[in-house]
């Protein structure tokens, strides 16, 4: 059978194994991703199960987007069923059932750019400033209360109308709470969504339609989740809800490489997976093909000493390679210095720029690094996951595509004067007036007083025809196509020539072969509206790895990346109270410079452990 073929007795256990509950410990590089394509084609091509009824739920859009291109190889088919992150099959489900909490199915799902323009509208309104809340910080508050403080806020933003939720924020006082219910105005007002919202809205129309919740129990005949280590409870609730009928649940993890409880990760799910569900068979997949001999022997070393672990060592099937280097710095800047000479060496024997990363724990300890690369003119470039669709020119030519879909009042305010239409700061005063008097959108507003003499040396009349003519050809043209036609005819593209920003323009050209990418890959699928919630849900799409630059990067920001040379600066030995409370709760982490501590720098690729008292043998061999 061909999905079987060329794999390990555990990879072919993994894929096998498809009924009931299955728990498969992956270690890294062990071909997990190639486990999880080759079960989905072996329940497609060798048991005849439909794609429709398989949800694959892995950990970011772009390991999606792989996902489906190798399953639509090894299957042959356009249809890859439900393959993508828990946030992005909650918008399918809503886009399918969003009636039952009273919702569009054209909901706008909406990304940190939208949050701080809203967040810009009601500090205007109220009077509020970045010193009573910055954008991060309320965009912080909103999260926690919406997750774990409060979280039947969702009965506010579902059952109450407009005008009710709009007189809980006129009556609020305090700064909290007339962010969160403007917020949560604003967001009903053009039915937008958020990532908090989506799972939490999904179960609620669980709870709320048995049959609803029983539909999708029933379709989803197999449920494979990845990265099953960094699963948070919203996540798992959902994943119990939606396995509950079948019972045919597979998950994938390492607990050797949960690194986001940060952000709500609880490694126990996976630890206690046999607990929960008693049937649970257990597949172990410890062959790395990735490293080499001399690095899975220091992962096994340093991870050993993790007490929230299910034991296991990683047999690594290359040859052997050149031993981990350990340098102990007598200070950062003495640390950093040998780092640029070491990539010196690694240039002058060959080794390109672009294949040599500096990791480290946080943004601030990168400092010393950059100055010793500045010294020793050594170009670098940060990498920090800054979002492509976050760049100003792209968020306008999606904002262009939500006008002529949505006509939303947030694209409205980012593009109804860029480029320039002289609809400038009186007259959109004047509209926000009328729509709020009148109830209705900012760009109905507009269509509603072209003829007024306010609106005289305008062109906003041409602004409109512009978005009209494009909304009745947004369904039945290309996305790509109708994209480019409107960056053209709005003069938007031409405006970017005028001014001679060619990087901007370089940027409107990979938006738009973003797109024809999406189109190629989604087939039917690929509509703009469904474009849209892709652009919104990316992450980390920043073209920068490719530029011939040493990277620096955070380990979080380094998961699922490969360099063949990898330094990890600032490793010093944690005290007792940082390592956690042995319950996957975080460890309290203490700022601190490397200055007088015992720095260690390690060459290639190894796993940092969470906790550790003192570096293992190997490593002080």
């Amino acid at each position: 059978m061909e999905a079987l073929e060329g794999l390990n007795d555990a990879q072919r256990e993994a894929v096998t194994t498809t009924e009931g509950p299955v728990r498969v410990i992956a270690g890294a590089g062990s071909g997990k991703t190639r486990a999880l394509a080759r079960r989905f084609a072996y329940l497609v091509n060798d048991l005849g199960i439909m794609p429709g009824n398989i949800l694959c739920v892995t950990f970011t859009n772009k390991a999606a987007n792989e996902m489906r291109q190798r399953i639509r190889r090894l299957t042959g088919d356009a249809d890859t069923g439900y393959v993508n992150t828990f946030h992005g099959f909650c918008v399918s489900v809503l886009q399918e059932d969003a009636a039952a909490i009273a919702f569009p199915k054209s909901f706008l799902v909406l990304d940190n750019s939208d949050i701080d323009a809203m967040l810009q509208i009601i500090y205007d309104e109220r009077g509020l400033t970045l010193r009573d809340y910055t954008y991060a910080r309320a965009r912080d508050m909103f999260e926690i209360r919406k997750t774990f403080t409060e979280r039947d806020y969702y009965r506010s933003l579902v059952d109450l109308s407009p005008e009710e939720l709009k007189l809980k924020y006129d009556l609020a006082e305090s700064p909290d709470d007339i962010l969160f219910y403007g917020y949560l105005y604003q967001q009903k007002k053009c039915f937008g969504l958020d990532y908090n919202d989506l799972i939490i809205l999904v179960l609620e129309i669980f709870h709320r339609r048995e049959d609803l919740r029983l539909k999708w129990q029933k379709r989803l005949e197999y449920i494979m989740i990845d990265e099953f280590q960094d699963i948070d409870g919203l996540q798992y609730e959902l994943m119990e809800v939606l396995s509950a009928y079948h019972g045919n649940l597979f998950v994938v993890g390492d607990p050797d490489q949960t690194i986001y409880t940060w952000r709500g990760a609880n490694v126990k799910y996976l630890l206690e997976f046999d607990e929960k569900f008693p049937a649970t068979r257990t597949v172990m997949m410890n062959d790395n093909y990735r490293s080499t001999p001399q690095i899975t022997m220091v992962a096994n070393s340093l991870i050993s000493a993790n007490r929230q672990r299910i034991p296991k060592n990683l047999v690594a099937a290359s040859e052997a390679g050149e031993k981990v280097r350990c340098y102990h710095g007598t200070s950062s800047a003495d640390e950093a210095s040998w780092i640029a000479e070491q990539v010196e060496h690694l240039v002058a024997g060959g080794a390109k720029l672009r294949d040599i990363c500096v990791l480290y724990r946080a943004h601030y300890a990168s400092r010393p690094v950059e100055e010793a690369f500045v010294k020793a003119q050594v170009p670098y470039a940060i990498y920090s996951g800054v979002q492509f669709f976050d760049r100003k020119e792209v968020k306008d030519a999606l904002s262009y595509l939500r006008m002529v879909i949505f006509r939303d009042d947030l694209s409205f305010e980012r593009i109804a004067n860029v480029p320039r239409r002289n609809l400038g700061t009186r007259r959109m005063k004047f509209l926000r007036q009328y729509a709020e008097g009148n109830g209705v959108s900012l760009y109905r507003a507009l269509c509603d007083n072209l003829d007024n003499a306010i609106m005289k040396g305008t062109k906003a009349r041409a602004f409109v025809e512009l978005i009209e003519r494009y909304a009745a050809q947004a369904e039945s043209r290309p996305a790509s196509e109708l994209l480019a036609d409107l960056l053209d005819k709005s003069g938007y593209e031409l405006a970017l020539r005028t001014e001679g920003s060619q990087e901007r323009l370089d940027n409107l050209a990979e938006l738009r072969q973003a797109v024809y990418e999406f189109e190629t890959t989604c087939g039917e699928e690929a509509t703009a509206a469904n474009f849209l919630v892709h652009a919104s849900m990316m992450t980390n799409l920043d073209k920068g790895l490719s530029s011939n630059k040493v990277k620096l990067m955070t380990i979080h920001a380094a998961k699922g990346l490969e360099f063949p040379y990898v330094f990890i600066c600032s490793l010093n030995a944690q005290d007792e109270d940082d390592r956690g409370d042995g319950r996957g709760a975080p460890p309290r982490v203490r700022r601190r410079d490397a200055r007088g501590a015992r720095a260690v720098s390690h060459v290639r690729r190894w796993h940092l452990p969470r906790r550790y008292a003192t570096l293992p043998e190997p490593l002080r061999a």
